[in-house]
């Protein structure tokens, strides 16, 4: 199986690199080969392959806010250039998406098939890719995860090791619930979705969410016990720490439409946490 990635520095294109099952050939295509400001040129960068997997994105929430035009360019015309260039060749596409296209009201997980009502711009943009996507008429995964980490570009977790081993003490956000998701754990599930895509299994919206889910303050206290850092965390509430963006205050996701068509369960995001600080480790 031949795959092309969109994506080649960012945290979930850098471990789908360090995964590629035996039998496939990736190939990454980074900014200066396919740049998602110009949405034809990614459609017509598309060729020569057997899937398309776009791990691609603006992830910069609060920037979007002041960036919206741009943002929907790379998160929203660009993915819906792929899929309707995907569906002139008959050629699946795995596409990742985020909790951010809901409103996060109540403390329920989403389903797949819940309403979406983004709270900001990052929310809207990427919720335009995915009504692009699904009126394509590609056959194609839209694959909604949470909470994204690893050893590489910015993330919470980085955040927190920096600043864990500066300060005496952190003041976090605790009335935020979410799953952490290694990413790691979501270039793998990408694959496995990718094998069974190239058998014939049919496209759809799915959740994929690490386990148990958790508030940003216990996941920063799980950080700071993984990396014998002695700072300590303070909860405090959203209101106390305002952002340009709206973050969602439930982000939890319903990962079982996953688990029944692809037998893909929710890893444990503590597992995840030892090994990324020893790679980080000088």
């Amino acid at each position: 199986m031949k795959a092309l990635v969109f994506g080649q520095t960012g945290q979930v294109a850098r471990e789908l690199a360090r995964c590629v099952p035996a039998g496939v050939q990736a190939r990454f295509l980074g900014r200066d080969q396919a740049d998602l400001l110009h949405p034809d040129a990614c459609a017509a960068a598309i060729a020569n392959c057997d899937i398309v997997i776009n791990a691609a994105a603006w992830t910069a929430v609060d920037l979007a806010e002041s960036h919206e035009d741009a943002a929907t360019l790379v998160n929203g015309a660009s993915p819906t250039a792929m899929a309707l260039r995907c569906a002139a060749l008959g050629l699946p596409l795995i596409h990742i998406s985020t909790d951010y296209v809901f409103d996060g009201a109540g403390d329920a997980p989403f389903a797949t098939d819940h309403p979406t009502a983004p709270l900001g711009a990052y929310g809207r943009s990427k919720l335009a890719g995915e009504q692009g996507i699904r009126a394509s008429g590609a056959r194609a995964v839209i694959l909604r995860t949470s909470w994204v980490f690893s050893a590489h570009g910015s993330n919470f977790l980085k955040t927190m090791l920096r600043l864990g081993g500066q300060k005496d003490s952190l003041n976090v956000v605790a009335d935020q619930i979410g799953g952490p998701t290694p990413a790691g754990d979501i270039a793998q599930a990408v694959w496995v979705i990718a094998a069974a895509m190239a058998k014939g299994q049919a496209g759809g919206t799915y959740h994929f969410a690490g386990a148990p889910d958790t508030s940003w303050a216990d996941f920063a206290r799980a950080i700071m016990l993984a990396a014998n850092l002695p700072c300590a965390v303070q909860d405090i509430p959203t209101s106390a720490y305002p952002t340009p963006a709206r973050r969602p205050a439930n982000s939890r996701l319903d990962c079982s439409t996953l688990q029944r068509d692809f037998g893909l369960t929710r890893p444990d995001w503590r597992a995840a946490l030892a090994p990324m600080i020893q790679e980080l480790t000088p």
